[in-house]
């Protein structure tokens, strides 16, 4: 079963990987706030991932791997 991994340490909540995911699974932390100061981002559902790597594609900073396929 794939699932996205995000590095949350990396991710500066920019949301382009929200707008890019075909299932809605991704959301912002709003709960956590990583070292730079942003909520990361994170997935809601991994049962639910198709693991398409939309969200990887468009991360700028290569935050989001996927892995399982």
């Amino acid at each position: 079963m794939p699932t996205i991994i995000v590095s949350e340490n990396i991710c500066k909540g920019c949301e382009l990987c929200i707008d890019a995911c075909p299932r809605g699974l991704i959301i912002l932390a709003k709960d956590k706030i990583n070292s730079k100061g942003y909520h990361p981002a994170h997935l809601t559902d991994s049962s639910q991932c198709t693991g398409c790597r939309s969200c990887a594609m468009m991360c700028p900073d290569v935050a989001i791997t996927v892995e399982g396929d």
